[in-house]
């Protein structure tokens, strides 16, 4: 299992503590049973962080026509709204919830060039909340197609969640086959599609990050 970079950090942190606990209690409690105990538990939310931060190799067919789910989740918005930090119109939204046990890497939606990105400080109410969009932690990406066309993509950091890690750079290229950043614990990502995009995906629906389609541009 690949580990993505964004838990280096905490994994180390995590490991050290891990086996302090551990040492300790083998060193300082004469009880063997309270000693397994601990083991186990420890062992146990040592192998859940592993897993949160793993980063699965996927084969990506790029398509300039199609927008992909930038992660792994269920949807929970489709509607049309208006987006007012960049795009400043109306727009279809395509909102994706992430649980602890989602695999919370985010993937470029679509392939074009990166125009806009800025984070925002905010809350961390649950992110499945239509004001989290607004209230929450986030960062906003916007992404320029070869035709002048632009989409936008948000993470939103949860209750849980308490870091957004964005990877994209205005000006770089943004492609369905990279990475667009991370967020640690539960959290969602909104799209921001043209209207008229043929959207693909309904409420309450499975998506797999960089594989399902989520619509398709004109």
């Amino acid at each position: 299992m690949r580990i993505h970079r964004a838990g280096y950090p905490l994994l180390l942190k995590a490991l050290v503590v891990y086996v302090g606990v551990n040492v300790a209690m083998y060193l300082l409690v004469p009880v063997a049973v309270a000693c397994h105990v601990v083991l186990a538990v420890t062992s146990v939310l040592y192998l859940f962080l592993l897993n949160f931060f793993r980063s699965p190799r996927r084969a990506v067919v790029v398509d300039a026509g199609t927008v992909l789910a930038p992660a792994d989740g269920r949807v929970v918005v489709v509607e049309e709204t208006f987006e007012g930090e960049y795009l400043k119109r109306r727009c279809l939204q395509v909102s994706i919830f992430m649980n602890i046990f989602n695999v919370h890497v985010n993937w470029f939606a679509a392939n074009g060039t990166v125009t806009y990105v800025k984070h925002h400080p905010g809350r961390h109410v649950a992110a499945y909340l239509p004001k989290s969009s607004t209230d929450n932690e986030r960062s906003t990406i916007a992404i320029r197609r070869a035709n002048g066309e632009e989409i936008v993509m948000r993470q939103i950091a949860g209750a849980l969640a308490r870091r957004v890690v964005t990877y994209a750079v205005e000006g770089e290229e943004a492609r369905q086959d990279c990475h667009a950043g991370f967020i640690k614990f539960g959290s969602r990502v909104d799209l921001f599609l043209p209207p008229g995009t043929d959207v693909r995906v309904l409420v309450g629906q499975k998506v797999t990050g960089s594989r399902t389609i989520i619509g398709t541009l004109k």
